[in-house]
């Protein structure tokens, strides 16, 4: 393909983005203004403040809301280098991230055994979830979870370096490795990687300044976010005279009372069943394609996402972005837990920030707004466990070739996935992502 070529096939896309992004920009800029609350005040008063903070030399110590890793510091920190005020700077920021997002997944999508299908879904998730894509520092997370996952396989230190780092902007990217193997020369390299860097990380922020685990302690009395699974309970028990309360707490509006703390335990045992049926498919998992990496992480975080006392808005974009990884690469078989998130992300919208008064409210609009969304989470969750298990099971028990499992499994010990496979099997798997 030419350079020519290339680039036309670009053009519909990019012109997409840009229109799309126009939009969004407009939003968080006040241009055009959104029912529902301002969502860019966590922009121009708590990153802003935390800013402030922490040009001083030292983590937010006194404030519950902050609640990331120390890594975190940087993306607030990044505006103040430029020649704009503070919001300005960080939605210039946020937008440099998404472009480069936008490259990543085109450039990777004209690679043999991929697809331009999740430049797509990026363009079109972020746009789904609005404002809130670029008032939060989420988006530049997912851009460097994405370039892990499509540097696994060729580049893998590179890989096992941006997992560290992107673990430490906001933890849930450790659950990239969910699917890597565990031996074999590249593997190897990845781990020693992930786990180098992430210890060389922490001691540099350890040492940099005061404060950088403090957020381990600020989350231990949250209640259930009202956004959440667990949270759809106090929705309806309201109706029927439930004495609680809803109110800001930790940075979020929560539910309060009784019956919270025990809502907010199963929430924690419904993620324990998930870490453990994600321990039980490794065990059981036979076969490993050039997908199993991304299909894998997509999957965890699925789970662990859908399960958490807490689902803000921006959450969304950690499974848009994963989605558009899954897309690219050909052997995976997510597609429909895709297409679920992408209509999950749109009806996030509505319910925050256009519906968020009906959804404080406990009203039939907003129940029913949480309602669909939670569902769509959880039928994406069901599907693509079941998707993943039966895509890693292989083929002895099924009508495949014979050799074609234990093919796989010795060139997976041996750290070669990146080698080609020979005819017939390499119909079914194509070759894996690269940087």
């Amino acid at each position: 393909m030419t350079s020519i070529s290339r680039a036309r096939g670009a053009g519909l896309p990019v012109a997409v983005w840009a229109v799309t992004r126009a939009v969004v920009l407009l939003c968080v800029l006040r241009v055009l203004v959104l029912p529902g609350p301002d969502v860019t005040t966590d922009v121009s008063v708590i990153y802003q403040g935390w800013f402030e903070v922490l040009k001083t030399g030292t983590f937010p110590l006194d404030d519950v809301t902050w609640q990331y890793p120390p890594a975190a510091a940087l993306a607030v920190l990044a505006p103040g280098l430029l020649p704009l005020d503070y919001a300005p700077a960080f939605y210039a920021l946020v937008l440099a991230a998404d472009a480069a997002a936008l490259a990543l997944f085109l450039r990777a999508g004209r690679r043999p055994g991929h697809r331009p299908a999740g430049a797509w879904v990026w363009i079109v998730g972020v746009a789904l979830l609005g404002p809130t894509a670029y008032a939060r520092y989420d988006l530049l997370v997912t851009a460097v979870a994405a370039a892990a996952l499509f540097a696994a396989v060729r580049r893998p230190r590179v890989a096992g370096a941006l997992v560290a780092f992107g673990a430490l902007l906001k933890v849930w990217p450790a659950l990239l490795l969910t699917g890597a193997a565990l031996r074999g020369r590249r593997a190897g390299a990845l781990w020693r990687s992930a786990a180098g860097s992430a210890a060389g990380l922490t001691l540099f922020f350890v040492a940099a300044a005061p404060g950088a685990l403090a957020f381990l302690t600020f989350q231990r009395d949250r209640g259930t976010e009202i956004e959440s699974l667990g949270a759809l309970v106090f929705h309806v028990a309201r109706h029927y005279g439930w004495s609680g309360q809803v109110l800001l707490n930790y940075g979020s509006v929560e539910f309060l009372g009784p019956g919270v703390p025990l809502v907010s335990t199963l929430a924690l045992a419904l993620s324990v069943a998930a870490l453990g049926w994600l321990v039980l498919w490794r065990v059981h998992a036979r076969e490993r394609t050039p997908a199993t990496l991304c299909d894998a992480a997509f999957t965890a975080t699925l789970l662990f996402t859908t399960t958490s006392r807490v689902i803000s808005p921006q959450y969304m974009l950690w499974l848009v972005g994963l989605a558009a990884v899954c897309m690219t690469v050909r052997g995976s078989r997510q597609a429909p837990a895709a297409v679920l998130v992408l209509l999950a992300t749109g009806v996030t919208l509505l319910e925050f920030p256009v519906g968020f008064a009906h959804v404080v409210a406990s009203d039939l609009r907003g129940i029913a707004l949480l309602a669909l969304r939670n569902g769509l989470l959880v039928a994406a969750s069901l599907l693509a466990c079941r998707r993943l298990w039966t895509s890693t099971r292989g083929r002895a028990h099924g009508r495949g070739l014979p050799g074609s499992v234990e093919l796989i499994a010795a060139r997976t010990a041996a750290g070669d996935t990146a080698a080609p496979l020979t005819a017939p099997t390499a119909a079914s798997h194509k070759p894996a992502t690269d940087g």
